[in-house]
């Protein structure tokens, strides 16, 4: 597809201010909606919205099919009638700044508990029949979600493979009788579900009123201790009991002399593919009805992935094995036709992702944290650039670029200095403007870099299991002023006049 030049801030829902503890789909995502349109911006940003589990990272979320409750707006709840103003009165003293998912997700589950119970005795006929076709339409993966939902809280939150056999390997008389004896705790999964879908619903159409498109992150892997893994086990390499008999990771370079290990189950390609790569098929028509445009995450994993044994420690013993490539986007065009993906194309890539990238036409990504360390021909510099490309100051898995320069030293901190034409307190500024300067189609900047905040406002730390994906910000932080800011770049640069046209 053909990009207009445009920009765009990437921000996850998590982070949105509020009093609830966590950002959630109401009233201040639409107020970030308006700073988005007086920005000149054209796009938003996501991270994965799945549910989350264990380390409440997005992408290990419990269902790479449904949305994550812990986000659903308690005012559009009451706005809805299906809680009381008084619900909302007494609240804990939740931080303002950071996320404690340990906290808000019990409470916020308790208090969708009791709209849940409240719906079952006064929702209107209109919601009723909203949420009978919602049921409809989704039955393909929702009932199964809402079952294993249901059977993880039965079960303490610990994962399938340690429930009870029959449970885990999906007895059919087990299941029934799960479904029998579960089923309030299923009907709080299946309502959470529809509220989740509808309060998006609304927020997407705002979106657009506004000019605005989503991009959504999709994660090529799922996690193990996941619905998609437990009700389809077929698709994965396990073992009898539900292990993983291989996971994926990325093999030893530069940065980790042991490789990464993932721990992800990885997929039988040949199974998917026998079936037309159906599940997969599913997936994307599932991500194209929350999001506009959808990243791929690990692309290169699409023609080659890393494979680990799973008795391994390391990544280091690990090889590499070819992925489903040009098949499974055939298959996904042919269902869907012309998918607007994005594929996240860094770390070292082969000439068979390029050749794959190329052939599919899908632009990559460039990161300007990534461009200075080296020499001129940096394909992260943006004289190096195409227009077919999109790119980005840093991701989530960066560190702010205030954080990244402080960080930086020598020829990476001279060499950045000297191509952006500026003093150390004006990089952050610079980094932004050299990205919407730029030849790329799309300019994408973290909101942490529009308010220059330092590592503490960091999203994720790939080497670091807990206090990721916490970080929030304030109702205050979007001044007028930064949004003038952006306007003027993006007018300056031809972006703005592309999100208007």
């Amino acid at each position: 597809m053909q990009w207009a030049r445009a920009g765009g801030i990437l921000a996850h829902p998590t982070s949105f201010p509020g009093r609830f503890g966590i950002g959630d789909l109401g009233i201040e995502a639409e107020r970030f909606f308006d700073f988005l349109t007086s920005s000149g911006q054209r796009y938003w940003q996501t991270l994965p919205l799945g549910p989350t589990g264990y380390g409440n990272s997005p992408y290990a979320a419990l269902s790479a099919f449904a949305g994550n409750p812990a986000v659903i707006s308690l005012e559009r709840l009451v706005e809805d009638q299906l809680l009381p103003e008084s619900a909302l009165e007494t609240i804990p003293d939740f931080p303002t700044d950071r996320v404690e998912f340990g906290a808000v997700v019990p409470w916020k589950m308790g208090m969708l508990r009791e709209a849940c119970n409240r719906f079952e005795d006064h929702a209107s006929a209109t919601l009723r029949a909203e949420y009978a076709n919602f049921v409809n339409e989704n039955t393909a993966w929702l009932n199964d979600f809402a079952l294993f939902m249901a059977l993880k809280d039965a079960n303490g939150q610990r994962a399938w493979v340690e429930w009870p056999a029959r449970y885990a390997q999906r007895k059919p008389q087990a299941l029934a009788e799960a479904r029998r004896d579960l089923a309030a705790d299923i009907a709080l999964h299946t309502f959470a579900q529809f509220i989740f879908f509808r309060q998006w619903g609304r927020l997407r159409e705002q979106a657009h009123t506004r000019g605005l498109q989503i991009i959504g992150d999709l994660a090529i892997f799922v996690a193990h201790d996941s619905c998609d893994v437990w009700s389809h086990p077929e698709l994965f390499k396990l073992d009898e009991h539900g292990q993983p008999t291989s996971v994926a990771g990325v093999p030893p370079d530069y940065f980790s002399e042991t490789g990464q290990r993932w721990g992800n189950p990885l997929y039988r390609w040949d199974v998917l593919a026998e079936s037309g790569y159906s599940w997969w098929v599913e997936r994307v028509r599932q991500a194209l009805h929350i999001y506009d445009v959808i990243r791929l995450d690990h692309f290169r994993g699409f023609e080659a992935y890393w494979e680990v044994p799973a008795s391994e420690a390391t990544a280091i013993q690990g090889s590499w094995q070819p992925g489903p490539g040009i098949g499974l986007f055939a298959a996904i065009r042919e269902k869907l036709g012309d998918v607007p993906f994005i594929a996240e194309d860094l770390g070292v890539i082969t000439p068979g992702v390029r050749a794959l990238q190329e052939a599919l036409g899908f632009p990559g990504m460039r990161v300007l944290q990534f461009a200075f360390g080296g020499s001129p021909q940096n394909r992260d510099l943006p004289h190096n650039y195409i227009p077919d490309a999109v790119v980005y100051t840093g991701t989530h898995d960066n560190d702010t670029t205030h954080g990244w320069f402080a960080a930086s030293e020598g020829h990476e901190r001279a060499y950045a200095l000297d191509y952006l034409l500026c003093e150390p307190e004006g990089v952050v500024q610079a980094m932004i403007r050299a990205a919407y300067s730029s030849v790329a189609a799309l300019a994408l900047v973290p909101l942490q870099d529009v308010f220059d905040l330092d590592t503490e406002a960091r999203m994720n730390f790939p080497s670091r299991a807990d206090g990721n994906w916490e970080w929030r910000f304030t109702d205050a932080a979007l001044t007028p002023e930064r949004a003038a800011q952006l306007k003027l770049l993006a007018t300056v640069f031809g972006r703005y006049e592309a999100a208007s046209a």
